[in-house]
């Protein structure tokens, strides 16, 4: 060091705190990923669209309870409204899903992820489960909703009981689709790093399989083929399952376990191919 060398001292000192380590990363990363689905801490922009959406299907739940109070007449179940907000649900994807994922392989920011303490496998999962809890509450709070103002309505106790078993009817089906068209959605985004390609791959995807399976249903002519043939599009499987489940007037036959076996593969194989995705994804 030469003689006209100065050290300073500007406050910078080594941390000596806890190391909250890897499950504390994960669930942070978890918590951002609900929070920027519903545009949560973000501008006012990133809000409009998520709101619009949740909007929409409030209002669904609003008309229902409102029709309800003035005639006793539930004209929308809690079962039937995850299927009447699908197309909702998915537009809402086609936006979030690539927010999620596809703006970090763009930006190229996973190496900041993957530095340490978190994995490869750690940030995939809790990206898929942040999606999944914003699609179900998306779906649930509607529901929710619903049962408050239809409680309140109720004759007596039995009244609310029942509309209680309705509501968890309900978050079952919630559940089932919030599954499916998250992980779909989600490994799609994951392979694309522009929003734009992203999004218009999501809704082809999900879009593209409602004419495959009126085309076998038809072609089934109401025997086996055409028993089987919702569970070939991510909007018709939960459908079959909630058939299944309560015994709705969806004709799947005797192909309910079928359906169920289908949606758990169908949540497994996306999920399984996400995680080979990101264990793959160059940094």
């Amino acid at each position: 060091m030469s003689e006209h060398s100065v050290i300073h001292d500007i406050g910078y000192q080594r941390y000596t705190g806890p190391r909250l380590g890897r499950a504390y990363a994960a669930r942070s990363l978890f918590e951002h990923g609900v929070r920027v689905a519903f545009g949560l801490g973000r501008s006012a922009k990133a809000k409009i669209f998520p709101w619009i959406v949740i909007g929409l299907v409030t209002s669904l739940a609003v008309i229902v309870v409102a029709v309800k109070a003035q005639s006793g007449e539930m004209i929308l179940t809690y079962q039937d409204l995850p299927s009447t907000a699908s197309v909702l649900v998915m537009v809402f994807l086609a936006v979030v899903a690539p927010e999620l994922v596809s703006r970090d392989l763009r930006n190229q920011t996973l190496p900041l992820y993957f530095s340490r303490p978190i994995r490869r496998s750690d940030y995939a999962l809790a990206k898929l489960a942040a999606l999944t809890t914003a699609v179900w509450l998306l779906m649930a709070g509607p529901q929710l909703l619903m049962f408050l103002g239809s409680a309140f309505s109720a004759a007596d106790t039995a009244g609310v009981a029942a509309e209680a078993r309705g509501m968890l009817g309900g978050w079952v089906i919630a559940t089932c689709y919030a599954l499916v068209f998250s992980s779909l959605a989600i490994l799609i985004a994951s392979i694309a790093s522009r929003r734009a390609f992203a999004a218009g791959a999501i809704v082809v995807v999900f879009m593209i399989t409602s004419p495959v399976v009126g085309l076998l249903a038809v072609l089934g002519k109401g025997g086996a083929l055409s028993q089987i043939a919702p569970m070939f599009s991510p909007f018709s499987l939960p459908e079959g399952v909630r058939s299944w489940l309560f015994d709705t007037s969806i004709p799947i036959g005797p192909y309910g376990p079928l359906y169920g076996l289908m949606t758990v593969l169908l949540v497994a194989g996306c999920t399984l191919l996400l995680l080979l995705r990101y264990r793959k994804v160059s940094l």
